[in-house]
């Protein structure tokens, strides 16, 4: 089961995504993240995602196409993150709130 919620804060439309990411569900937030305002810089919260299927993370690389970025904040976000390569937020955005995240930063990604 997904659970997405959504939020404008900040100039940012953020995304957070709970649970399992994977076929209809991922489908789902493949057309949410098409439609919103490009306006708005787009962050999506993986922290409390417990697994992403081959469809999830074709979402989650045409999202990073859009320009998101991504929070992580457990071993198994960060490690998604890591092997598709999707930018973390960055220390200038460390002070976003992210519903459910207490202190909304994230992780830069290591330089290779």
């Amino acid at each position: 089961m997904l659970r997405v919620q959504t939020q404008e804060s900040d100039g940012a439309l953020i995304c957070r995504l709970e649970g399992r990411f994977t076929g209809k569900g991922a489908e789902e937030v493949r057309t949410l993240v098409t439609s919103w305002d490009s306006k708005l810089e787009l962050v999506v919260d993986l922290t409390e995602v417990m697994f992403i299927d081959i469809i999830g993370e074709e979402v989650l690389l045409l999202v990073k196409r859009l320009g998101a970025q991504f929070v992580a904040e457990t071993s198994y976000s960060r490690d998604v993150c890591e092997r598709l390569q999707l930018p973390l937020i960055g220390k200038g955005k460390s002070n976003m709130q992210v519903p459910g995240n207490s202190n909304g930063g994230g992780h830069r990604p290591r330089r290779r």
